[in-house]
């Protein structure tokens, strides 16, 4: 299928596949959906929490946890790895927060490394000092971790959402597929209920989705769903946690 590069309302650019009328990220802002849907509704949110359960439990375990990152890295599974904006904003929110990340990243049709110089996400998001950075996560080999910074971990597989099998190892599953309009498949039982069992007791899961259908297939697995505000260009998107 051709695949074009295009630019997005907030000014970065994505990838669009023409035959689908398909964007890898929102039309309506690729930066501005990563941050709203994944950073701070997923990552954030998780955060903040993980934090309050601390406080609530100790107040000096909470000041020592300002301190340095918790030694338990907080694991993410995304759904989609697809041009790598979700992990690189990750990568430098793990630096900012100053937390551990072990970040794993699926995807069954790697993007070329032409496609990805054509991208611009290190400019718009101000990071050139972390240029190498962002070349590295497409550049490393496949099925291996690599420590591309003290606080972020990156292990990319190469398969089919269909074939994930893991049990309990997740705190938060980005779920960034392409939309049940060209791929219902991703988007049914299913594939929800191993993203529930691959997610940790109070994991999220969060996605752009917010369609009846999605819903309804993710409270039948045993996921509690909520609708939140969307990104530009969407009314509603869902997070939905494992209790």
């Amino acid at each position: 299928m051709k695949r074009s590069i295009i630019t997005t309302s907030d000014g970065s650019k994505t990838i669009q596949i023409e035959e689908w009328n398909e964007q890898y990220h929102s039309k309506h802002g690729a930066i501005q959906e990563a941050n709203h849907v994944f950073i701070k509704h997923g990552l954030h949110h998780f955060n903040s929490t993980l934090q309050t359960d601390i406080y609530v439990t100790s107040s000096a375990v909470e000041k020592s946890h300002k301190e340095k990152p918790r030694e338990q890295p907080i694991s993410i599974l995304e759904i989609g790895f697809g041009t790598g904006l979700n992990a690189f904003i990750t990568l430098l929110e793990a630096e900012k927060l100053n937390i551990n990340i072990d970040y794993v990243g699926v995807e069954g049709y790697p993007v070329l490394m032409d496609e990805i110089n054509q991208l611009n996400y290190v400019e718009k998001l101000n990071s050139s000092e972390k240029t190498s950075l962002f070349k590295k996560l497409h550049e490393v080999s496949w099925d291996e971790s690599h420590e591309l910074t003290s606080n972020f971990k990156l292990t990319k597989q190469q398969k089919m959402f269909h074939d994930i099998n893991e049990t309990n190892k997740y705190n938060i599953i980005y779920f960034d597929a392409f939309g049940a309009r060209v791929q219902p498949e991703l988007w049914t039982e299913t594939i929800f209920d191993k993203m529930f069992k691959a997610l940790k007791t109070n994991g999220v899961l969060v996605t752009y989705s917010a369609k009846g259908s999605v819903r309804r297939a993710m409270q039948t697995v045993g996921f509690k769903v909520e609708k939140l505000p969307g990104p530009p260009g969407k009314r509603e998107m869902l997070r939905a946690t494992k209790h």
